[in-house]
């Protein structure tokens, strides 16, 4: 169903420090019965979702934003920055803004966004701003760096997650001062080609100047908290109705990145989709259904 309009909400403002602002994109009114958080991941930005949410309700409250280091979001350069524990105070920021007091959000997120997600369900469990406030978190494509560390931290752990291993090397070159960057800036032309090799649903995202651009600052999210996370896993464990969307074709985010979710949620829900990494770009109809069914089923 095509949306008629959206409202721009600039400069959500953060209590982190540095205090960052969010450029957040609302459909649909506030008032309206149910409201969708939905949190891009990288190299992309909140337009990734367009697609998507023109297959939701209409008269639901949907919800956007650039992450820090995103789209039109603030741009921070220390590699501190861009710790989970402050893109979780983003997301309360943006809550806190956009879902009336006393309402609750069904949160959404794919790639890093996903990353993201899980960590605001673990704070979900301790911070009284969230207590209450998930009516249900959909994953795409990203898996809690808890569970992974935690499943790293016995060998037999280890020799589970040596597929994921192998298609995370990426991870790795990451960690790399400047390189990364260079790459996608100079070599954006082969790195889309070799990538499409792996996972077509690569070429579905926004090649050029604004990707270069993303990439820029949003490769810290890897070098703020892959290895920090593996050397201290946190316990958790949350009663948010969780439903975990597997693509079986993903190159980056194999399957076996989120076995054994069962042990830090209560209620879990795995649907698998023949497709590859960039499921809301690949598969919008599809993921909205999904996405809508999951909120009804879970309040």
């Amino acid at each position: 169903m095509e949306r008629s309009e959206s409202q721009i909400t600039n400069g959500v403002p953060t209590t982190t420090s540095p205090p960052v602002t969010l450029q957040v994109t609302e459909y649909g009114d506030r008032a309206a019965p149910v409201h969708l958080l939905l949190a891009h991941g990288f190299p992309d930005d909140q337009r990734m979702w367009e697609p998507m949410v023109e297959h939701l309700p209409e008269e639901w409250h949907v919800v956007t934003f650039d992450l820090r280091g995103s789209g039109r979001s603030s741009q921070p350069t220390d590699v501190a920055d861009y710790r989970l524990e402050l893109l979780v105070e983003d997301v309360v920021a943006v809550i806190a803004r956009t879902v009336p007091d006393g309402e609750q959000v069904h949160l959404v997120g794919h790639d890093w966004g996903s990353v993201l997600g899980w960590d605001v369900l673990a704070a979900e469990t301790w911070d009284g701003r969230l207590a209450g406030r998930l009516a249900s978190y959909t994953s795409i494509s990203g898996p809690s760096l808890d569970h992974l560390a935690s499943v790293a931290s016995t060998w037999s752990g280890r020799v589970r997650l040596l597929p994921q291993a192998l298609h995370s090397w990426y991870v790795g070159f990451f960690q790399v001062p400047r390189l990364p960057e260079l790459a996608f800036r100079r070599l954006q032309g082969r790195i889309r080609k070799g990538g499409a090799r792996l996972d077509p649903t690569i070429e579905l995202l926004p090649w050029g100047a604004d990707l270069v651009e993303n990439t820029r600052h949003s490769v810290n999210l890897y070098r703020a908290n892959v290895v920090q996370r593996a050397r201290r896993p946190r316990p958790w464990r949350t009663s948010v109705p969780v439903q975990l969307v597997v693509p079986t074709r993903d190159a980056w985010v194999t399957p076996r990145a989120v076995e054994g979710m069962e042990a830090r949620c209560r209620d879990l829900t795995r649907v698998t989709l023949e497709t590859g990494h960039w499921v809301p770009r690949a598969r919008p109809a599809e993921l909205a259904d999904l996405v809508a069914g999951f909120a009804r089923r879970s309040g």
